[in-house]
């Protein structure tokens, strides 16, 4: 089985994802010294590596769940992806009735060491489900599955917004309309989709406190502007080069330097050419996914496939753009890098989801002989 799934799996996508790995262990052993210090007080001291030997574990955890995962059959995961859907979704109703408040927010359900978040969890099983409900119109064409996967959209974006969590509810919104214009969505409910996303930014605007004051000070200098500054200046303070690995000071000014704004850590510490890196590098994971699917005929692993891809790319995006000041702050994880116990988790799922439904059988490729004999037979 392992030899098979060597043959079978992408091996570049791999490599990439463990690369992101390493440097994420290198980036919050540089930043768990200043997260130890701004979470220590009273009776309470972290060391200085707290944060790095919990990644450690963390880490241990999740990659075998990542490999286990690739290994599985996509029928299999496919099953297992909507039982999980359900799951989170039940759960998300029980996290604002029992979940502690942390940071006026309600996201996290469990005490202590057991809390997990269950919409960073819902992010994989959800994409699936939407690309299992878009894949039902190649049986049926009379299915309205554009209106059962924008009724679940909906559901989970209501729950989001009951956190609140408007972060994430962007994400999931996004992921879905992508997948349905692969799915084929006409241009015009597109369109409406683009409207109704900017009615629904204004609406948050308006209705929602904590989104008025981050749009307010992104768009107009006003309110409390001291963590998007910060992190800009900690970004740009180490130069082209860095300061070199434990060099950086600014990094404990930072209000969330191992997870939020572990990017301007490595700016500060290894400098903006490593930053540029690792932007490329995300860049590199989407486009060989993408491409990778040119030679997929099932629509079921294109749609679910591009979907990963692409929430785990727009994480990306939001977290690093945040960093620059190209966005306003949205308290989301740097993906394999930020250190965080659920996120990794559910992100390694999410890219086990991902290598599982990118395999190929290099036994089995269409050569023209394999055709040929194929359509004699």
């Amino acid at each position: 089985a392992v030899g098979r799934w060597f043959w079978e799996i992408d091996r570049v996508l791999l490599v990439l994802v463990a690369v992101l790995i390493a440097i994420g262990l290198v980036a919050v052993a540089a930043a768990s010294p200043a997260g130890a210090q701004r979470y220590s007080g009273g009776n309470v001291t972290f060391p200085p590596l707290y944060y790095f030997y919990r990644q450690l574990v963390w880490l241990a955890l999740s990659v075998p769940v990542m490999i286990i995962i690739s290994m599985m059959p996509r029928e299999r995961l496919r099953h297992l992806c909507l039982l999980g859907c359900a799951g989170c979704i039940g759960a998300m109703f029980l996290v604002p009735l029992i979940g502690p408040e942390i940071n006026g927010a309600r996201r996290w359900i469990g005490f202590g060491f057991a809390q997990v978040q269950p919409s960073e969890f819902l992010k994989p099983f959800f994409i699936v489900t939407v690309a299992w409900i878009l894949s039902l119109k190649e049986k049926d064409k009379g299915l309205p599955v554009m209106i059962l996967s924008g009724a679940l959209t909906a559901l989970v974006a209501v729950l989001l917004m009951i956190q609140p969590d408007f972060g994430s509810t962007i994400i999931f919104a996004t992921v879905w309309i992508i997948m349905i214009a692969l799915a084929g969505a006409n241009i015009r409910l597109l369109a409406g989709m683009a409207v109704g996303g900017l009615v629904g930014i204004v609406l948050a605007y308006f209705f929602y406190d904590v989104a008025q004051v981050r749009i307010d000070g992104f768009l107009f200098g006003e309110g409390d502007r001291f963590q998007v500054e910060n992190a800009m200046r900690t970004l740009t303070a180490g130069g082209l080069l860095g300061m070199g690995p434990g060099g950086g000071t600014r990094k404990f000014h930072l209000p969330e330097p191992h997870t939020d704004y572990i990017f301007s850590v490595i700016g500060e510490e290894f400098g903006l050419i490593a930053c540029m890196a690792i932007a490329i590098i995300y860049c590199a994971i989407v486009v060989r996914v993408l491409v990778k699917l040119l030679d997929e005929d099932e629509p079921f692993a294109i749609l679910a496939a591009a979907g990963l891809a692409c929430q785990f790319g727009l994480q990306a995006l939001i977290n690093m753009a945040v960093n620059v000041q190209l966005a306003p702050s949205k308290g989301m994880t740097l993906p394999f890098i930020s250190y965080g116990g659920s996120s990794m988790l559910a992100l390694s799922i999410g890219m086990g989801l991902l290598l599982a439904f990118t395999r190929t059988n290099p036994y089995l490729k269409r050569s023209p002989y394999v055709v040929k004999w194929s359509e004699g037979r």
